[in-house]
């Protein structure tokens, strides 16, 4: 349900229609092109007329800049997305979301195989589109990074939900014990 609408999806892109976007955990980022082409990518500016129109580089170079500063991160548009750290590219994926104006983002482990420092500014990033009033829905086993930044916890296991309790009537040890089954079903 969305809106209090019951809302059945086919196609991906039809979840961007209805403002839900996903941050996969490989980011699905193109290495070899900038910052800005990555947010863009699929939905890039154009100027001109009718077949003479030409990619507007300037303003997606610019939109692009805007969007980092707002997410207070060091994130270039101009630098290519293999260049970047961890922090940056997650900052290049969530970016992606802001453009098209999400309500909803779906990160799945965007704090896997990260520095320290890097899931910090991750962290911030998260807590930004929260800020904004954008749903997070965080797909993750790091406890620490779901305990810092969310306001509930839904335990899977096995295909199932076990548990949906707010974080400040759980604990870490709570829930690592729903997932691993240590724990039973909590109601």
């Amino acid at each position: 349900r969305m809106d209090d609408k019951e809302l059945i999806l086919h196609k991906p892109a039809e979840a961007r229609q209805h403002g839900i976007e996903i941050v996969h955990q490989d980011l699905a980022l193109c290495n070899n092109l900038t910052a800005a082409a990555n947010v863009y990518l699929g939905r890039e500016l154009r100027r001109g007329v009718g077949p003479f129109r030409i990619l507007d580089y300037a303003a997606m170079y610019k939109r692009a800049g805007q969007l980092f500063a707002e997410l207070k991160s060091e994130t270039r548009p101009r630098d290519l997305v293999k260049q970047m750290s961890g922090g940056q590219r997650q900052a290049v994926a969530i970016a992606r979301t802001m453009l098209s104006q999400a309500k909803i983002v779906l990160m799945d482990e965007p704090t896997a195989a990260i520095s320290v420092r890097q899931v910090a500014e991750v962290l911030n990033l998260i807590r930004h589109l929260r800020d904004q009033g954008i749903a997070v829905v965080l797909i993750s086993h790091r406890m620490p990074d779901v305990f810092d930044v969310a306001d509930r916890v839904i335990v899977m296991r096995r295909g199932r939900k076990v548990a949906d309790k707010k974080i400040a009537s759980s604990s870490p040890e709570e829930v690592t014990g729903l997932i691993t089954g240590a724990i039973e079903q909590v109601a």
